[in-house]
C-alpha cells in the first residue's frame, strides 16, 4: 500500500485535491494507497510528539504508525516561502530517527502559484530525505500555476495528469 501525504494543513488547499486524483491513478492501476492528511494533526503536536516528548501524543502517534507502516510514499509538496510547509518538516521531525523513512522510497509531486512548480521546496525535501536513507524517486512533477489548471477542486491540465500517472507507474515498479 502506498502513503499519499498531504503535504500541508491548510484549509481548502489544492494539495488534497491534488492528493484525492493521485489516488485515483493508483486505483487505476491496481495499487491501493491510503491518504495522510497533516490536516488531521494535533494543534499541539509540536510540543507534546517532537524530541523528548516522543511517542506520548497518541493523537500524533495514529499518523506516526501509518507512516512507520508504509514502504512506498508519495508527498503531495506545495511551495511556501520558497521552500515546502513548515508543518511537514515538523511532521518529518517527529518521525522515529532514523528508521521511520531509511531503505524506503518515495514519489514527490510539487505545486505552487508561480511558475516553478513547487521545484526548490522539492530540492530541499529530497536532501532531507536523502539524509534519513530514503531513496527519492527521479520523477518529479512539478505542477505550475496551479490554480489556473484547476476547475472545480479537478486538474484540468492534461500533462499535468499525464505526468503524475507517469510517476505513479515508475514508483509503482521502482
Amino acid at each position: 500500500m502506498i502513503k499519499i501525504i498531504i503535504g500541508t494543513n491548510r484549509k481548502n488547499a489544492l494539495s488534497k485535491s491534488i492528493g484525492i486524483l493521485y489516488q485515483e491513478i493508483l486505483k487505476e492501476l491496481g495499487v491501493k494507497s491510503e491518504l495522510i492528511d497533516l490536516r488531521k494533526l494535533p494543534n499541539d503536536f509540536v510540543f507534546t510528539a517532537l524530541y523528548e516528548n516522543n511517542g506520548q501524543n497518541e493523537d500524533y502517534n495514529q499518523l506516526h504508525d501509518q507512516i512507520k507502516t508504509g514502504d512506498k510514499f508519495v508527498f503531495i509538496v506545495p511551495e511556501y516561502n520558497g521552500s515546502f510547509p513548515g508543518i511537514l518538516k515538523s511532521f518529518i521531525d517527529g518521525m522515529t530517527y532514523p528508521n521511520t523513512f531509511r531503505n524506503k522510497k518515495c514519489a514527490l509531486v510539487g505545486l505552487s502559484s508561480g511558475i516553478g512548480g513547487g521545484g526548490i521546496a522539492l530540492s530541499h525535501l529530497t536532501d532531507i530525505f536523502n539524509y534519513l536513507g530514503m531513496h527519492v524517486l527521479a520523477s518529479k512533477p512539478k505542477l505550475a500555476k496551479i490554480e489556473e489548471n484547476m476547475s472545480n477542486n479537478l486538474l484540468t491540465n492534461k500533462l499535468y495528469i499525464d505526468l503524475l500517472k507517469s510517476q505513479a507507474e515508475m514508483l509503482i515498479n521502482f
